[in-house]
């Protein structure tokens, strides 16, 4: 692997063309040179050298939810020691597993679980990746409401008014009035070949698939417009100068988890939020530039909230899965070969 997919820093217009894909993982090269402020050309080659090697990676899947009903779990492992890569990389595997990330603190492995189906299914996944060699504890929460969710954590780089409340809902994905019955087998086997290569031309999906090009643009439009589809635009968020991404468990009263929800979901830096049915936990991933930035975060948000009891905190060292696409950099961070 190359240099790029351990994170290397980037220079600014890199910067700038990494955020306007977390936008959109799709868009033109035209109106991501009009945000970047440079030629096109220019924004098109650093783009595509940006992609090739690895460095920037866009992928798109079906929503959470899309073909039919789920539950989620957030998993917290410790394992043997010395196995944490053995155990992450069968994670990794699991068509189950959303994402996966290597961390600091009480647990070795933080993971989230998206199980199909009613509850018997929930014990027979559960159990059987409880089984991989390596786990020594495991501790499986549901999560039981989303607060937030955002695809555009980069913007803070270079909106004025990044750091002011907002609405949450507009970090949400859009209404998901998806059912099963939307997706046909040449429906899939579209979002299969963007799963991999997000950016793949409708005409390279015609040619690999032998359907018509504009048969491929209209069931992908149909798709979007529905809520079928999840655009995950990933990079190291090192490269980007975003050196602290921090998992927080907080523990908050009954009744004030709504308000902290909502009052902690109008920051920026809080990408991903969300209710779990154990000890009034709110789960809440944040990421910042610096670990003085964490800190101030802490004392100053965090520390102030009416109804926060206590926090256990987890800073999150290397992501391997992410919106259930691995990571192209997490071997080589870690000094494994490349996945055969």
């Amino acid at each position: 692997m190359s240099d790029a997919k351990q994170g290397r820093d980037l220079v600014e217009l890199d910067r700038r063309i990494v955020v306007a894909l977390q936008q959109d993982g799709r868009a033109s090269w035209t109106s991501i040179a009009e945000f970047a402020g440079a030629p096109v050309s220019t924004v098109t080659r650093r783009g595509q050298q940006l992609l090739a090697e690895g460095t920037v990676s866009v992928g798109i899947v079906p929503t959470l939810g899309s073909e039919g009903h789920v539950e989620s779990f957030f998993i917290r492992i410790d394992c043997t020691p010395g196995a944490q890569l053995q155990v992450a990389e069968a994670l990794v595997e699991s068509r189950y597993v959303r994402f996966v990330t290597l961390v600091t603190g009480k647990f070795d492995i933080l993971a989230e679980l998206v199980i199909p189906g009613d509850s018997a299914n929930y014990a027979q996944v559960l159990t059987g990746l409880q089984a991989i060699p390596g786990v020594e504890r495991w501790r499986s929460d549901l999560l039981t409401h989303v607060y937030k969710v955002s695809f555009d954590w980069g913007r803070q780089l270079y909106d004025a008014h990044a750091d002011e409340p907002s609405d949450p809902i507009s970090f949400m994905p859009p209404p998901n009035t998806c059912e099963p019955s939307h997706f046909d087998d040449t429906d899939r086997a579209i979002v299969d070949v963007l799963s991999v290569d997000g950016r793949a031309s409708f005409l390279s999906i015609a040619r690999k698939l032998g359907v018509n090009e504009s048969s491929v643009r209209r069931r992908y439009e149909r798709m979007r417009a529905a809520g079928c589809l999840t655009t995950v635009t990933m990079v190291p968020s090192s490269a980007i100068g975003m050196s602290a991404e921090t998992l927080l468990m907080l523990r908050v009263e009954p009744s004030r988890l709504r308000t902290v929800a909502h009052t902690l979901a109008q920051h920026v830096s809080v990408r991903f939020l969300a209710a779990a049915l154990e000890e009034n936990t709110l789960y809440c991933e944040i990421i910042l530039p610096s670990t003085e930035s964490l800190h101030d975060f802490m004392t100053g948000t965090i520390a102030h909230l009416k109804g926060v009891r206590g926090w256990n905190a987890s800073m999150e060292l290397v992501f391997m899965k992410r919106g259930f696409i691995e990571t192209p950099w997490w071997r080589s961070q870690v000094g494994l070969p490349p996945a055969e």
